[in-house]
């Protein structure tokens, strides 16, 4: 039987020196890097004494924005769970009853909103995609917890608080050409 390619290597049985059977030339080349490794500076962060840098536009946890007036951003459009590639974001959408015109922006507002931290990948496609910029990501970390079931955040934990002064500060996450757009009251999107 003739071979299909002629890409077959031969094969040779070279017989291995005294030196590569004991294996100590290998060993000390081992160890002289270990060794080096040992005198470098140490990377690793003593975490609660010292906390790390993160830059600006670093990607931690969610926060689901509120205009100046207080009113929760979202329309539960769905842009943002569509653009998820991780399927991560669910929500249900709900109409404004007459007396909440202080509590939502819009007519419609996601009445349930739950992102699950565990299969999120953090990569910002949800803040891309919102047109009502009702969500960003924070320099925050997402805290460790022992239960699966609490890495589902939902609205409790995602809205950011009515009081302005404890209010999440998204703007060196936003480019120059966008801070420019957001001072035009006339836009429709800024009123």
């Amino acid at each position: 039987m003739t071979p299909l390619t002629d890409r077959s290597k031969v094969v040779s049985k070279k017989q291995m020196t005294f030196w590569e059977r004991i294996y100590l030339p290998a060993i000390l080349k081992g160890m002289r890097i270990t060794f080096g490794h040992l005198f470098r500076r140490k990377t690793t962060v003593q975490y609660p004494e010292k906390k790390r840098e993160f830059p600006e536009i670093y990607r931690g946890r969610h926060v689901l924005k509120r205009d100046d007036k207080g009113r929760e951003r979202c329309t539960a459009c769905g842009l943002c769970a569509v653009a998820c590639p991780a399927e991560a974001i669910t929500m249900i959408a709900a109409e404004r009853k007459p007396g909440e015109e202080h509590l939502y922006r819009e007519e419609k507002y996601a009445a349930v909103y739950e992102i699950n931290m565990l299969r999120c990948i953090f990569c910002g496609d949800c803040e891309e995609a919102c047109p009502k910029e009702a969500i960003f990501l924070t320099k925050e970390l997402v805290a460790s917890e022992f239960s699966r079931d609490r890495f589902i955040y939902g609205k409790n934990e995602l809205v950011e608080p009515m009081d302005p002064g404890k209010r999440i500060d998204v703007t060196k996450r936003q480019t120059p050409e966008v801070l420019e757009f957001k001072k035009d009251v006339n836009k429709r999107h800024n009123r």
